[in-house]
């Protein structure tokens, strides 16, 4: 079911791919949604439907992952700053 869920978001984003960009959060709404329902199933779907519900005239956007701590570039980079500084430290 996830597989199907999934193709059918990346069937959406192909078929607007031409158009501008409109999301105002980072990652977009279909790119969290892929990544939610892949990784979480039926919970990834119920915070896809909440980020949805959220995106509306009056919020602000923002960035706004699944998982900071695993999609995250900075934390990502700062993890790897970290490793070399103990490799660095023997």
């Amino acid at each position: 079911m996830r597989k199907i869920f999934i193709a059918i978001v990346r069937a959406y984003q192909i078929a607007t791919s031409h158009t501008a960009p409109r999301c105002k959060y980072y990652p977009s709404c279909s790119n969290y949604t892929a990544t939610a329902v892949g990784r979480y199933g039926l919970k990834g779907f119920a915070m896809a439907v909440w980020r949805i519900v959220r995106c509306n005239p009056w919020s602000q956007g923002g960035v706004d992952y699944v998982d900071e701590h695993l999609d995250c570039a900075d934390v990502k980079n700062l993890l790897i700053d970290n490793e070399k500084e103990v490799v660095g430290a023997n």
